[in-house]
Order: structure tokens, then sequence, then C-alpha cells
């Protein structure tokens, strides 16, 4: 069973703009707090945004003014706006549902979307 799914990834040019979509079952979407992830090719996973039930959101400072992460409780959807995209933002993004620990910090669940595929270049 697919518990995640992502879409909006694609070829852009650097100073472009994405939106991606991650949709979640209505358990899932409801009980966790949601982030997002991205890895580039012989890089570590990271970390890029997160964002719990009630709306509060943490980003990679790598990000800090170009992304904005946002959630639809009503349509368990997960979003990432991604503008002022640079090469570097290159790598596939994967949404996963987690929670916070005491120190409010994100600790990723094993439920994972497929990954969606972004491209910055010229």
């Amino acid at each position: 069973q697919v518990q995640l799914v992502e879409s909006g990834g694609g070829l852009v040019q650097p100073g472009g703009s994405l939106r991606l979509s991650c949709a979640a079952s209505g358990t899932i979407f409801s009980a966790h707090a949601m982030g997002w992830y991205r890895q580039a090719p012989g890089m570590q996973r990271e970390l890029v945004a997160t964002i719990t039930h009630r709306g509060n959101t943490n980003y990679a400072d790598s990000v800090k003014g170009r992304f904005t992460i946002s959630r639809d409780n009503a349509k368990n959807t997960v979003y990432l706006q991604m503008n002022k995209l640079k090469p570097g933002d290159t790598a596939v993004y994967y949404c996963n549902a987690g929670q916070l620990d005491a120190q409010l910090e994100y600790i990723a669940g094993v439920y994972w979307g497929q990954g969606t595929q972004v491209t910055v270049s010229s």
C-alpha cells in the first residue's frame, strides 16, 4: 500500500520555482508531523523543512527565505513551495511522516514517499 505520494518535480532554470505536493492517508497525516528531505547523488539525505499538525515550521539554513512548507489538513496534503531555485537544490525530494522529540527536533518516521526529481539547470 502506497502511504505517501509526491508529485510536482521537474526541470527548471536557476531562479525558477516549483511546488511539490505530498498526499498522505488520513490516518498517517493526522497523527504525524511532516517533513521534506532531499538527497543528491553521492550525498547524505538532508532534512529540508518540517511542519507540525498545527502548522509550526522549521527550515534548513540553506533554504530559508526561498522555500515554504505548508499543509492542508482537509486534503491530507503537504506542500513545498520552492522559489529562487539554485543548481545546488538539484536532488530527489522525499516527504516523510515523523514526529518531534521533547527538544522539538524532527525524528523521521518509517513512512516515506517514492521521491520526486527536481533538477535545476540552464
